[in-house]
């Protein structure tokens, strides 16, 4: 094994085991994890746009391939950064109006698609299908667009709030907050069962640099982050 894997599985199991840390509660170790998350990410992200936006994107087409019209997001990106210089901070307002118009344009027809007409789409689908000679069956999907259909309608009933809840109306209702029930135990559950593959693939690892080819980096940092937790408590403890 090379240097730099062995060294990549120390680092990485030192900062999984300073995270965990803060099951215990709040100490040094965590807050050590989470300022080197913070500036790593942060390097990361300018080292990432500076590679493949100022340079690949910018620098290369404009001063190589003579794409001058590239000038104009440039100046616009310069005058984001006037918002740090308080008297021309407002020219960033023109950069900030252009860059929230295209995105309000590029955004609002996706989120009409995705949620309205998709939706729409969904509950209009056929409960039978006519074939040759005048033949009628039963789609096997009747039952997916009845319920489809059943939960759109009684959610909507729940929201309109111009016919008093009351009666037939007030069942319909009902109904629909048991659709809206579902919908959020399965995005609760969905995100459960994401945090916890994380969880399992992070312990796989650390079982993993366990082992003696990693020269055991797990038991060995695991020992000084508990033995470095008894001496930060008891200095905590001290009058």
């Amino acid at each position: 094994m090379n240097t730099e894997t062995l060294i990549g599985a120390w680092v990485a199991t030192g900062l999984s085991l300073f995270v965990y840390s803060f099951l215990y509660k709040d100490n040094p170790y965590f807050k050590l994890g989470e300022h080197i998350f913070v500036g790593v990410s942060l390097g990361y992200i300018l080292t990432i746009t500076y590679h493949e936006v100022i340079v690949k994107k910018l620098y290369v087409p404009l001063v190589e391939q003579g794409q001058w019209w590239l000038i104009i997001p440039a100046l616009l990106g310069l005058l984001l950064l006037t918002r740090f210089l308080p008297p021309i901070a407002w020219l960033s307002r023109i950069a900030f109006a252009f860059i929230l118009g295209v995105s309000s344009g590029v955004a609002i027809p996706r989120q009409l698609s995705s949620f309205i007409l998709q939706q729409v789409q969904g509950t209009i689908k056929p409960f039978v299908t006519a074939g040759d000679g005048g033949s009628v069956w039963v789609s096997p999907a009747t039952l997916n667009t009845l319920l489809l259909l059943v939960g759109v309608v009684s959610v909507l009933v729940y929201f309109f709030f111009s016919v008093e809840h009351s009666g037939a109306v007030r069942q319909v209702a009902r109904l629909g907050i048991y659709f809206l029930m579902v919908s959020f135990g399965a995005a609760f559950g969905y995100t459960v069962m994401a945090r916890m593959s994380l969880l399992i693939d992070r312990f796989d690892e650390l079982i993993l640099y366990a082992s003696p080819a990693y020269g055991y980096a797990t038991l060995v940092l695991l020992g000084a982050v508990v033995a470095g937790l008894i001496w930060w408590e008891r200095g905590q403890l001290r009058p």
